[in-house]
């Protein structure tokens, strides 16, 4: 199964729609409660149910999922509320058309599991209408929006938004060690279209961090990401250099990289890393380690990308 432990843990939300296609005849005995097998809409949503909790068994690469809310819906085919979904070939049917929507809080949607429910529910219904109608047809199932994932987070990064990349090692600044994290953190930043223009090293020296980072403010660069000096040892200068100088805290960003950090290793808890504003820069300081800042960056981006738009007078 592909590896979805670095995605991070939102609100997922699917709707997705079928149509079974019967008689006019099925429709009357449907609505006149007439069925042999009884019942039919409620019998239809518990298989409804039961077909989303069983995706996982039925669809291998399929992972489990929490399935916080799912409701469905009923209606026969009707050209005033359908008009939007269908074409004109299926309004001039009849049949019943199976709404289905679900939300869950995860890592990854609620799609599949969305247009299973809606595909077992309408083989129920079918199940239930067969000993009266010889032509039924099951057909138009798809998906009709999904949110809460990777699509959903697009909307952070319509724009490419400058950023800067500062190592604050002394070893690396000296030549003893190549740097991984810097890097690191470029590429991802480029993956979600920031546009990196300054790359640079320092060792971890107070006065040297924060005459470059107010360089960069002066240069109205949006974002800038720090890297090293987060932890508890003795040159771990860098976040008393950033605090001392920024002009608004961020924590919230902070605590998200922690919170993310702590479900893969319990290390995270002894970062110290500080965020927050300098003007309309951000100023984010991450991990040394590769695996550190990794896993900081997959925790907040690309949604800190909007702090841009708060700084400059936008709401959320």
């Amino acid at each position: 199964m592909r590896d979805i432990s670095h995605k991070q843990i939102t609100l997922r939300t699917a709707r997705a729609v079928a149509i079974i296609f019967c008689s006019e005849k099925s429709i009357e005995l449907i609505r006149s409660n007439e069925l042999p097998k009884g019942n039919l809409f409620d019998v239809a949503r518990a298989a409804g149910f039961l077909g989303a909790k069983l995706t996982p068994q039925l669809l291998p690469h399929c992972h489990p999922v929490t399935i916080d809310a799912m409701e469905f819906t009923f209606d026969f085919i009707n050209r005033e509320l359908h008009t939007e979904l269908f074409a004109e070939d299926i309004l001039n049917r009849s049949g019943i058309v199976i709404m289905g929507e679900a939300k869950s809080i995860g890592r990854t949607g609620i799609e599949m599991e969305t247009l299973t429910a809606v595909s077992v529910t309408a083989l129920e219904i079918y199940d239930m209408l067969k000993p009266v109608d010889t032509k039924l047809e099951i057909g138009n199932i798809r998906l009709l929006e999904k949110k809460g994932g990777k699509s959903d987070r697009n909307r952070f990064i319509e724009e490419s938004p400058s950023c800067a990349v500062l190592v604050c090692s002394d070893s690396t600044a000296r030549g003893e060690r190549e740097d991984k994290s810097g890097l690191l953190i470029s590429d991802m930043l480029k993956k979600v279209k920031g546009n990196v223009l300054h790359y640079k090293i320092l060792p971890d020296d107070k006065e040297a961090i924060q005459k470059q980072i107010k360089d960069w403010v002066a240069d109205d660069i949006q974002f800038i990401f720090t890297t090293g000096g987060t932890g508890l040892g003795p040159r771990d200068n860098t976040v008393s250099a950033v605090k001392e100088i920024l002009e608004r805290d961020a924590d919230g960003i902070t605590e998200a990289m922690r919170t993310f950090g702590q479900m893969r290793t319990p290390l995270a808890m002894m970062s110290r890393s500080v965020a927050g504003a300098i003007g309309k820069t951000m100023i984010i300081t991450l991990p040394g380690s590769p695996n550190g800042a990794k896993e900081s960056l997959e925790a907040i981006l690309p949604g800190v990308f909007h702090a841009r738009k708060m700084m400059e007078g936008g709401g959320h």
